[in-house]
């Protein structure tokens, strides 16, 4: 297949492009910088320049192939309405780009908010709904696409989506604890974040691309939950650091943006994306590659 990836250049996204062109896909990727397009061109990718502003140039790549994968996303922490008008924007457009084709439209999502009080399954629907929601409510935006001729996909990725070189929310608590001088966990540390390695969740998008029908929420989930003291310890012993718990009424001060989901239960399980897929994760886990210097360069 030809496969249009926003965020191809991302740390998901340089995975999944990996990952397709080792299986034989054609891929095209969206590029914001000179850089990053140089990246993409290196490894045989034809770059389409722009950002999700750029509707126009969304819907051009989505009309050119045979399917499209959207990674990309502002994660405007600060300004969540423009991240969140930006993301149900670019869905919108590329849904309407692919109706009644048939084509596979699979969109990035995540596990927060899904589920409380018991680890998320496939089966729970996002609570998600309209452009004032958190990601502009896309997933179930991009569903509604299945009665409109088109294969959307949910793909939830977990809080955690860990390695080398990744920048994401381990990378940020890691910094967090070296500024401080203490890797801390909110709380009693027993809420738990899922979390998958990123080659997992490569492997995972391309069998949904391949697999996976109309409508379907796939879960990039490797371990079900570890426990948010766990991590703070792990990060302890990388930067040899002493761990301590943050009271919860002092999480926002310590944290900044990132203590709401350090504090949040973001557990979930993937039993049913890897019936359906045939997919077992395989890489480590979060707390060795903490152990072994994933966040240490």
């Amino acid at each position: 297949m030809r496969v249009f990836v926003t965020g191809a250049s991302g740390w998901i996204g340089t995975a999944v492009v990996g990952e397709l062109l080792a299986t034989g896909h054609e891929v095209s990727g969206l590029a914001r910088s000179a850089g990053s397009a140089a990246k993409l061109e290196a490894k045989g990718v034809e770059v389409r320049r722009g950002d999700l502003d750029d509707l126009a140039g969304l819907r051009a790549g989505a009309e050119a192939a045979d399917a499209v994968i959207h990674l990309a996303n502002k994660h405007d922490f600060a300004n969540p309405a423009v991240s969140n008008a930006a993301e149900r924007a670019a869905v919108e457009t590329i849904g309407d780009a692919l109706s009644g084709s048939g084509r596979p439209l699979l969109l990035a999502s995540g596990i927060a908010g899904i589920r409380q009080g018991r680890p998320a399954t496939e089966a729970d629907a996002s609570p998600f709904h309209g452009p004032d929601s958190p990601r502009g409510g896309a997933e179930n935006l991009a569903l509604e696409y299945a009665g409109r001729g088109v294969r959307p996909v949910s793909l939830r990725f977990s809080p955690t989506v860990h390695g080398t070189g990744d920048h994401g929310f381990i990378a940020v608590l890691s910094a967090i604890a070296r500024e401080k001088g203490v890797s801390a966990y909110p709380g009693d540390g027993t809420n738990r974040w899922a979390a998958v390695h990123v080659r997992d969740a490569a492997r995972m998008v391309v069998l949904g691309l391949e697999k996976a029908p109309a409508g379907a929420r796939l879960h990039a989930v490797a371990e079900e939950g570890v426990p948010t003291k766990e991590i703070a310890e792990a990060i302890g012993r990388a930067f040899d650091l002493p761990v301590a718990s943050v009271a919860p009424d002092d999480v926002a001060a310590h944290y900044g943006w990132i203590g709401g989901f350090f504090a949040m239960d973001l557990a979930a399980t993937s039993s049913a994306t890897q019936e359906l897929l045939g997919w077992t994760p395989e890489g480590p886990t979060l707390i060795e590659d903490l152990d072994t210097g994933a966040y240490s360069g």
